[in-house]
């Protein structure tokens, strides 16, 4: 079992950059794909970007690809999310999830994460 505490948000002007943190309890973060959702005000949840456990493969929406990678530091138990060039629409309560130790990870949908962090909030201003 894992749990995910996330850091990091706050209020930043459109063009500017944020790192979100995701710090994971437990001796095998390594073995667990990871990943970054989020949710806006009155949206569904969705899918930002993945990372996998063995080879750190990435996998992101087009909405941020090119303007967040997605990385993670398996001897600090950290995930991280950089968020650059931050537009208005990125507004929403960003939440870290882990998947299933040892299985390929990647995915895009919220049924293949079994933890959840509290979620942190980042708001855009234009």
């Amino acid at each position: 079992q894992v749990q995910l505490v996330e850091s990091g948000g706050g209020l930043v002007q459109a063009g500017g950059s944020l790192r979100l943190s995701c710090a994971a309890s437990g001796r095998t973060f390594s073995a667990y794909p990871m990943a970054w959702f989020r949710q806006a005000p009155g949206k569904e949840r969705e899918f930002v970007a993945a990372i996998s456990w063995r080879i750190a493969s990435t996998y992101y929406a087009d909405s941020v690809k090119g303007r967040f990678p997605i990385s993670r530091d398996n001897a600090k138990n950290t995930l991280y999310l950089q968020m650059n060039s931050l537009k208005p629409e990125d507004t929403a309560v960003y939440y870290c999830a882990a998947g299933s130790p040892y299985t390929g990870g990647l995915g895009d949908s919220q049924s293949e994460y079994n933890y959840w962090g509290q979620g942190t909030q980042v708001s855009v201003s234009s």
